[in-house]
């Protein structure tokens, strides 16, 4: 819209391009040959339109109302942003099926493995991505493809690092022994849903920083964390630090306004990444109301976390 073009209109520039990427790579193979495409747009990572949401994907921020989780504030400024996150994801979701719907044309689809993943939470939220709660580490995991049982929920607990060798053992490669992931095919290829393998109860995570210069001299926030179905641990091993990092300028002469920390990751507490959300909540660190989950999200005030 801003280019002068209807909403319609710039949905199927952009559809275009994702389907003009994927076409041109596969017409650039051998006939007949091995594929392997990753598809990774940055629609679903900062920053996204403000209202966007709503205005190109008919999500209405009123109806998140009395649904937030507790660490998200039921205010309209992060309900607006929640849905705007939303919208980009369902715009991914549109691209996904566009490239399914060209494998399919192309009679490559049953002869295809697919799969669907993110690598960190939602950014630019508390608890979010940078974070060891299931809200930063949690992501969507689907796969389809020869082999694979499908129509199914698996409960089982899996790390991005048991896709390689699940990759490895779909194209007849033997697994390198220094691998620390396990391959997922016992659990594709079984036809449970729930938890299938009896192993898979637990997942490790891990964190130090997410910028460079979030913290003075360069220091990360070392986190591990143990997580069960029923249980989080998470051990901060360096609990003076912020755990957002530095709160650059919020008590100097010349605070960052709301704009810069909506815009600028780096601007203040750059573990975070800017948003509206971040803005929002920085700009009510001292008031009554919201001055606790400020520094709930925030501030250094925790050596451990325990969540059930």
């Amino acid at each position: 819209m801003a280019q002068g073009k209807d909403i319609e209109a710039a949905k199927q520039e952009m559809y275009h391009e994702v389907l003009g990427n994927f076409r041109d790579f596969l017409s650039a193979r051998e006939a007949d040959a091995p594929f392997c495409f990753w598809f990774g747009p940055t629609n679903v990572h900062r920053s996204w339109k403000q209202g966007s949401g709503k205005a190109l994907w008919h999500i209405d921020p009123d109806t998140l109302e009395g649904k937030m989780p507790p660490f998200l504030p039921d205010v309209p400024e992060v309900r607006e942003d929640l849905a705007d996150y939303f919208g980009e994801i369902q715009a991914l979701d549109t691209m996904l099926g566009l490239l399914i719907e060209d494998l399919t044309k192309r009679g490559e689809l049953e002869n295809t493995l697919i799969v669907i993943s993110g690598d960190h939470g939602a950014p630019g939220f508390p608890h979010g991505k940078c974070n060891l709660y299931d809200f930063g580490t949690g992501v969507s995991l689907a796969i389809a493809g020869p082999g694979v049982k499908g129509g199914r929920v698996v409960d089982d607990f899996v790390n991005l690092p048991d896709l390689a060798p699940t990759f490895l053992e779909a194209g007849g490669v033997a697994v390198p022994e220094v691998m620390t992931g396990r391959s997922l095919w016992p659990v594709l290829k079984s036809d449970k849903s729930g938890l299938v393998d009896e192993n898979r109860t637990w997942v490790v995570t891990g964190r130090e920083r997410h910028v460079e210069n979030a913290r003075a001299d360069y220091m990360p926030y070392p986190q591990r964390a143990i997580h069960t179905a029923d249980h989080l641990l998470i051990i901060n091993f360096k609990p003076d630090r912020y755990p957002m990092g530095d709160p650059y300028r919020l008590d100097s002469s010349d605070p960052p306004t709301y704009e810069e920390i909506r815009d600028e990751t780096r601007a203040t507490l750059p573990d975070e990444d800017s948003g509206p959300t971040k803005a929002w909540l920085v700009g009510q660190r001292n008031s009554p109301e919201w001055k606790a989950h400020f520094e709930w999200c925030m501030a250094n005030v925790h050596a451990w976390s325990c969540m059930i």
